[in-house]
């Protein structure tokens, strides 16, 4: 037993279910077994009696949660953080739990009534004491965590919860000894990961799949290098065995019931100070103030709902109501991020809505000069469609030649206007940040307006597929001779490869060997590095397929980025671009050709934009082709086709029937059009490849 570690628990003689708060309470009102529910808590107090000090505080009749005393509060040294709960349901287990603090000589804070946050559900310490691990999106506020970080003394890293069934931190994230991390990734935003995949070494990071992940494999208590844990995979205990821990399983099955398992049920209250560690937290607060018609336009709805589904939090802090048909409404509100790029994130897109900085608040726009012709600062401000002013000299200046996609150049004589990435000079003064810049937009009356749509790409989801399994299998039979023939496979690829996900399976092929020269436009490289590096495709989550709030700005950062290393391989060397695509050709040395178009933003530097010598490039890749696959590019296809000679194999795949039949009109009885999603076409081709190179293929051939 160790004498230096304390653990609070709460005998669970009221505990049932008795409402729903959370996803695991659905359908199990009145379910819990009492006598069972007692024996299984009892398991896991001697088990951890024998291993740690065990106090108890009281339970209190009518509050069957309390069981769960990881949400009483957040202890570090002798001071206590009282939770603020949520739900009703749970509030009145606050006073019990400040009692029981207090009566120990805890010096005790308490967060203001209106700002929920629950106690040691939603944060961790890292078992070194090196930073507290807040989480926030169902239960807890961000704005809790600055109170944390001062009261605690402590550096606050701040996670969000994206997944109602992990609605506590401790559901799916559990710190261990040793700098050690048991975690299911996909509880968590995008953002959240980076900011564990930064903190947490690749070797200490302990994946959990979801099967473990349900079972509460993460709500475990770590007691040294003791585990002790509902039950998991001999997979995942393997693991953690591997590590240098002893896993102990006892059931508590009656406590999923109500969302809980082992670490829900235990709090800490030992948790030493270290003197070398101090307050710090990466939260950035701003004020907006927003006017127009707020409510029947939806605009406040849909800046607060932008705050929250970009990782941020807020408090209206004052709202006027138009109380008159042509009446505008007033709101200021307080926005809250959990990191400086966060805030600009949303400040942006709120700036978009018409959001402005309260008159006190309001700053000069931010400029940085170009130091290399056609490369933007890395934060420059990229202009939407609509009117914009910026701030200069205390003066809102409206900005000329305004269009999408551009960057704002500051000139002579203060004057603002639009320019293309392409275009910007050595010592241009470009507006970066996102302070001293809005957004000009029209109050309608009620007659004219009409609900907006959020501007994004594409809107439209795919509108018909078939079946090709058996054509398919003759492509990838066709592909598996010419390669182990030494013969030559062309791809001629458009971007929808990327927008339907198949960019993965296409890399497959170059990397396996099955594609000895890539052709394509600006496009296709410019979504395929965004997809890369972002994990976004024109602003679409490819892993969710819904836009991302503010992602049509992705790929002109992709542009400048490669811009700025000069080209696709230098970044790829240099280790910018480490996947995707475009990676694949520069380490498997495929060649690649870039036609430019009008309609290219940029472009990138490897982007060929003499029509007449991008025509020559092609060609020439083209020649000793024995196949070559179209892959939903209708000019492009339509180019290569043209400059194809007889003989050649030649497979096009469009959801556009008419791209396909213009193809096959060739006349070339090589020819084969496949009308279908190009995405699910590589998909499966990638599936054929493997069962022909499979021990079992082998065997029967």
């Amino acid at each position: 037993m160790s004498d230096s570690i304390r653990i609070l628990m709460c005998a669970p003689d009221h505990y049932d279910v008795d409402y729903v708060i959370n996803p695991w309470m659905e359908g199990n009102i009145h379910k819990s077994s009492r006598e069972k529910a007692v024996s299984q808590w009892n398991g896991l107090y001697q088990i951890l009696k024998d291993r740690s000090i065990v106090d108890l505080v009281p339970p209190q009749k009518g509050w069957p949660d309390m069981v769960f005393t990881a949400n009483a509060g957040l202890v570090l040294g002798k001071t206590a953080v009282i939770s603020r709960f949520f739900h009703k349901e749970r509030q009145g287990e606050e006073p019990y739990f400040k009692q029981w603090f207090e009566q120990q000589g805890f010096t005790v804070y308490e967060l203001p009534k209106d700002l929920p946050f629950e106690g040691a559900g939603d944060a961790l310490f890292d078992r070194e004491g090196r930073w507290l691990w807040a989480g926030y999106g169902f239960r807890s506020e961000l704005d809790s965590h600055p109170y944390l970080a001062k009261w605690l003394d402590i550096e606050v890293l701040s996670l969000r919860l994206i997944d109602e069934r992990f609605y506590h931190l401790d559901t799916c994230f559990c710190p261990l000894s040793g700098g050690y991390l048991l975690y299911y990734p996909d509880a968590f935003d995008a953002y959240s990961n980076r900011l564990i995949e930064m903190k947490v070494p690749q070797e200490k990071r302990i994946i959990v799949e979801e099967p473990d992940a349900v079972n509460f494999a993460c709500n475990a208590v770590n007691v040294n290098q003791i585990i002790v844990m509902n039950k998991i995979s001999e997979a995942l205990k393997g693991q953690l065995q591997n590590a240098g821990f002893e896993v102990v399983e006892t059931p508590l099955s009656e406590f999923l019931k109500a969302g809980g398992a082992a670490k829900c049920l235990t709090l800490r209250v030992t948790e030493p100070v270290l003197e070398d560690v101090h307050a710090n937290t990466m939260i950035e607060t701003r004020v907006i103030q927003m006017q127009g018609h707020l409510l029947d336009a939806g605009v406040l709805s849909k800046a607060l709902d932008l705050v929250v589904e970009s990782g941020g939090s807020f408090k209206v802090l004052n709202f006027s109501l138009g109380i008159e048909r042509q009446s505008t409404s007033a709101a200021e509100v307080r926005v809250s991020a959990p990191s400086a790029d966060s805030m600009d994130e949303i400040m942006s897109q709120l700036i978009e809505l018409g959001a402005v900085p309260p008159p006190q608040e309001a700053s000069d726009v931010k400029i940085e000069k170009v130091t290399k012709a056609g490369v933007a600062p890395d934060d420059f401000y990229v202009s939407t469609i609509y009117p914009t002013e910026v701030r200069i000299n205390s003066q809102w200046i409206l900005v000329g030649n305004q269009r999408m996609d551009g960057v704002i150049v500051i000139g002579d004589n203060n004057k603002a206007y639009c320019k293309l990435l392409r275009d910007l000079e050595l010592g241009d003064q470009v507006v970066v940040g996102v302070g001293g810049i809005r957004t000009i937009k029209q109050s309608d009356s009620r007659e004219q307006r009409s609900s907006s749509q959020e501007f994004t790409f594409m809107g439209a989801g795919v509108s018909s597929e078939r079946r090709v399994e058996l054509v398919v299998e003759q492509i990838a039979w066709e592909l598996r001779q010419i390669r182990d023939q030494g013969g030559k496979v062309v791809v001629t690829a458009g971007p929808v490869v990327i927008h339907t996900g198949g960019g993965q399976h296409l890399s497959r092929l170059i990397k396996d060997g099955y594609v000895h020269a890539l052709l394509g436009g600006n496009a296709i490289a410019v979504h395929d590095i965004e997809q890369s590096i972002m994990g976004t495709s024109l602003g679409v989550d490819l892993q969710r397929g819904i836009p991302v709030r503010g992602g049509h700005r992705h790929h002109l950062k992709i542009i400048n980025l490669i811009r700025r290393y000069g080209s696709i391989v230098a970044a790829v060397e240099q280790g910018a671009l480490t996947k995707g695509v475009m990676y694949e050709c520069v380490k498997n040395n495929i060649p690649f050709s870039l036609s430019g178009s009008i309609r290219d933003d940029g472009p990138l530097p490897d982007t060929e934009m003499d029509l007449i010598k991008a025509q020559s490039d092609y060609a020439n890749l083209i020649k000793g082709a024995d196949m070559i696959l179209m892959l939903s590019s209708m000019l492009h296809s339509i180019g290569v086709g043209n400059m194809t000679p007889a003989g050649v194999k030649m497979v096009c795949v469009d959801i556009n029937p008419a791209v396909v039949t213009k193809l096959s009109d060739r006349g070339s009885v090589e020819s084969v059009g496949i009308v279908t999603d190009v995405g699910l076409f590589l998909s499966l081709l990638v599936q054929q490849l493997e069962k022909l190179t499979s021990p079992y293929a082998a065997t029967v051939s």
